[in-house]
């Protein structure tokens, strides 16, 4: 068996090289500006080979880690990663990291993405038995078991409302929210999935108000603010592609507002973000450019974007920089302006 630390320390490498590739492919040395690496005229290399690329690289030192630890079937998510959350208990995965954290990182890994390869079946609104999800190797592998009681923590502890749980009506006729038993529950993911769900059974539309300026039943008024928060390294490959895509899920992401806002935004933005493009959500809809919008339960706004599934810059309102400075990068969907020289451009964490 491989020592833990080296196992490790080949993981992190993997991870570097895929982000060191990435910051070559856009002619960044470190710390450069992207004003000196991209004059404008300079644009056209395609960014969707880097991006593939990218991924598979994190994919392969995932796989890595989590085999030769002995992770019992499960990944990173599964064994979780800072230390700290309540319970303390041993995990099965050998990793480090709270119970909490381990187990909601193992519970977003199954609903969004794997539980089809794990033979659990979501039905039309994303929602799968709680004692099969249980039964899963990388939550089965914590020790002691996981309780209801632990699961019902996790979702309502979640800083983002990550998962909703509700009565399963088939063995819980009654939907009696008091029982204990996984058996006569189900729980999903509320957002972020790239397993194929249906929208309409898992998310309510965004509508502008008919006729009678009223919100058509089941659908949700258009947010005053609607932003997508990424990052200086990524910016560059945005415009280069023309918009923004779903890279790997069902969806595009925004939030309704700011991590940092007084209205306590929940999810839909990284509290890292560099840079901020508010999207026109409200002429996307009058113009009927085939963009469908929706919410999440957790406010989350989503979009499959086009045919193409993007989502144009000319949807972009304005582009700035969210705790830099930068100015205005981009007006009403043009470009007016680079990245200033001089800026430190980095790779994001887990990106």
């Amino acid at each position: 068996m491989l020592r833990r630390s080296t196992v490790r320390l080949f993981a992190q490498v993997t991870r570097t090289i895929s982000t060191t590739t990435t910051t070559f492919r856009l002619g960044l040395p470190h710390h450069h500006s992207v004003k000196e690496a991209i004059p404008k005229e300079n644009k056209g290399t395609s960014s969707t080979h880097s991006e593939t690329m990218d991924a598979r690289a994190e994919e392969i030192a995932d796989q890595f880690e989590s085999v030769a630890l002995g992770g019992g079937g499960g990944s990173r998510a599964a064994r979780g990663g800072k230390k700290g959350g309540r319970g303390g208990g041993r995990s099965g995965g050998g990793g480090g990291g709270g119970r909490e954290v381990q187990l909601s990182k193992a519970l977003s890994k199954l609903l969004r993405h794997q539980a089809g390869s794990a033979g659990i079946e979501l039905d039309e609104r994303g929602f799968a038995p709680l004692d099969k999800v249980l039964q899963w190797g990388p939550i089965r592998s914590l020790q002691p078991p996981v309780t209801f009681s632990e699961v019902l923590q996790a979702v309502r502890d979640s800083d983002k409302q990550r998962f909703a749980l509700k009565p399963n009506p088939s063995t819980n006729p009654d939907l009696d929210e008091t029982l204990e038993d996984a058996t006569k529950w189900l729980i999903r993911a509320n957002q972020g999935h790239s397993i194929k769900l249906d929208s309409e059974g898992l998310l309510k539309p965004i509508a502008l108000p008919d006729s009678e300026g009223k919100i058509p039943e089941g659908s949700v008024p258009v947010p005053e603010v609607v932003v997508h928060g990424t990052y200086f390294a990524s910016w560059p490959k945005i415009v280069e592609s023309g918009g923004l895509k779903p890279m790997g899920r069902n969806h595009v992401h925004f939030s309704i507002g700011l991590p940092e806002d007084k209205a306590g935004v929940i999810s839909g933005m990284r509290k890292d973000a560099e840079v901020l493009v508010h999207v026109d959500v409200e002429r996307s809809l009058r113009e009927g450019d085939g963009i469908k919008w929706w919410m999440s339960e957790n406010e989350v706004v989503l979009t499959e974007g086009d045919k193409d599934g993007l989502v144009p810059t000319g949807l972009f309102k304005e582009v700035v920089g969210r705790q830099q400075d930068v100015g205005i990068l981009m007006k009403d969907g043009e470009e007016v302006a680079y990245l200033p020289e001089g800026l430190k451009i980095r790779a994001p964490m887990g990106k």
